[in-house]
């Protein structure tokens, strides 16, 4: 793993994000974005949520990855048979908070996740960068059946390369 160019990925992901608040009108904000049924103010914050619940996805890999290996793989199924629910909750979960949360609140956030994960990453050695668990592919079109830790650092900043294609901000 290219440790730089993770790093280097989560910094233009931060600055990004920040440029499109700072700059993007109450209007723009408001527009419905593009493939999606969010406005563009909703699917920045879902932006937001993908480094937002890396936290928590690299805590599960920590623990699952440390079971049995019929257990993850029975955990990824009962994901993935939830997934209706799951994108449930995701939707809602991105229409009330790009809904309510201001604008500095959602900067100041991301901010702080970015530079959590930035510490986080600096902590790992590389065996538990290679530990890892199998995933919902159902989920996100960037889980694989399998990820590493290393993996999880990749995937916010993928997950918001793919939703920035999908703002009408312009």
């Amino acid at each position: 793993m290219d440790r730089k160019a993770v790093h280097d990925d989560i910094e233009r992901t931060r600055a990004t994000f920040r440029a499109l608040l700072d700059s993007a009108t109450n209007d723009q904000l408001r527009r419905r974005s593009n493939g999606t049924l969010w406005t563009n103010r909703q699917l920045l914050f879902h932006m937001l949520l993908g480094f937002l619940v890396m936290r928590a996805l690299l805590a599960l890999a920590r623990v699952v990855a440390a079971l049995p290996d019929w257990v993850g793989r029975g955990w990824a199924r009962v994901l993935n048979a939830g997934t209706k629910p799951f994108d449930t909750v995701n939707f809602a979960g991105s229409w009330l908070g790009g809904s309510v949360m201001p604008r500095a609140a959602m900067v100041a956030l991301f901010d702080r996740t970015a530079a959590d994960l930035h510490r986080r990453l600096d902590r790992e050695d590389d065996r538990s960068l290679a530990r890892g668990m199998p995933y919902p592919t159902r989920w996100d079109p960037f889980f694989r059946e399998f990820m590493t830790v290393a993996d999880l650092y990749r995937f916010p900043v993928q997950h918001f390369d793919f939703h920035r294609d999908q703002l009408s901000l312009g």
